[in-house]
């Protein structure tokens, strides 16, 4: 990633690079999703750039219309940069970094970060592994430390998340578990998530034992007994999903530091999304955030900023 590149600097280069990205066979419309010969670039002296009309529909768009972008009065070339720097951060990058590095307000600054996230947020609903995978699956917590029995508000504040990790794809999907956490809730999660084809391997927790039993196999440690890696087969072990915990919360801990309950699931994309796109699956900075600007179609945030913002 070279953030000296035109279009880091340049709006007009921004945008074409946009449109080279999401429309690589023409212009289509997002209103009708017509293309090709229907759809017209309009040119004057009174039209900005980058604006077409459907012949179809008859509606003038542009590339960012349809997307987390649209309407926004941010130059499109700072939209590039802060998808590339939240994307070639591997433990986030605040909105307050954002608002320093791109020279907008920090209000736009954590809006902008937000709708990024938008973008990152996986709208893939197969499910993880298939024969020949294995699925790691855990769950920890994010806030007070729920041994804390004498701060019971705290305990409430408590958010348990649950993460799972195809080790052949390198593929993360997490979710915030609310309500109850048991054999029933875990099954349900499981089945509509993970491939019944796979191997489920998980910690000695018994609330996957009997979800367990429905997949291709289940091995699990104990980590009771200080067993971190199987003693019988080395491949037992989660150490990958524990991996990842790491990194959310080192990222949550150092970069973040406040995070709303109601804006945990758009941080756990964040994380889920860089993961899955990491290099170690063959993706370097400028793929991931190539990756990441695809996402921004289809989607939109318009809520409206907390008087007191999340860093």
């Amino acid at each position: 990633m070279n953030l000296t590149d035109p279009i880091y600097q340049n709006a007009e280069k921004a945008r074409e690079y946009i449109e080279a990205l999401h429309w690589p066979e023409g212009p289509v419309c997002p209103h009708c999703g017509s293309g090709d010969d229907r759809v017209t670039k309009l040119q004057g002296k009174s039209t900005r750039p980058g604006v077409y009309k459907c012949k179809d529909c008859e509606k003038p768009f542009t590339v960012t219309v349809g997307t987390v972008m649209e309407d926004s009065k941010i130059p499109l070339n700072k939209w590039l940069m802060a998808f590339a720097l939240v994307n070639g951060s591997k433990k986030g990058i605040s909105a307050h970094q954002l608002h320093r590095s791109l020279g907008i307000t920090y209000k736009s600054a954590w809006f902008m970060h937000h709708r990024i996230r938008e973008a990152m947020t996986s709208t893939d609903d197969s499910p993880l592994g298939g024969p020949g995978h294995d699925i790691e699956a855990d769950e920890t917590y994010f806030g007070k430390n729920p041994d804390n029995h004498d701060n019971r508000m705290a305990i409430r504040r408590m958010n348990r998340i649950v993460s799972l990790i195809d080790r052949k794809t390198g593929r993360a999907t997490s979710i915030v578990f609310n309500g109850v956490f048991n054999a029933e809730t875990i099954s349900a999660y499981l089945f509509t998530n993970v491939h019944r084809e796979s191997r489920l391997i998980t910690d000695e927790y018994q609330g996957y034992k009997r979800p367990g039993l429905e997949f291709a196999a289940h091995r699990h440690v104990n980590h009771t007994q200080d067993e971190y890696v199987s003693r019988l087969d080395r491949t037992v072990h989660t150490n990958t999903v524990e991996g990842f915990f790491g990194i959310f919360k080192r990222g949550m801990k150092g970069i973040y530091q406040h995070c709303g309950q109601n804006h945990l699931h758009r941080y756990l994309a964040e994380f889920d999304f860089r993961y899955t796109y990491r290099s170690a699956n063959g993706f370097n900075d400028t793929e991931r955030t190539a990756e990441a600007l695809k996402g921004a179609r289809g989607k939109r945030l318009t809520y409206r900023q907390p008087a007191s913002l999340a860093a």
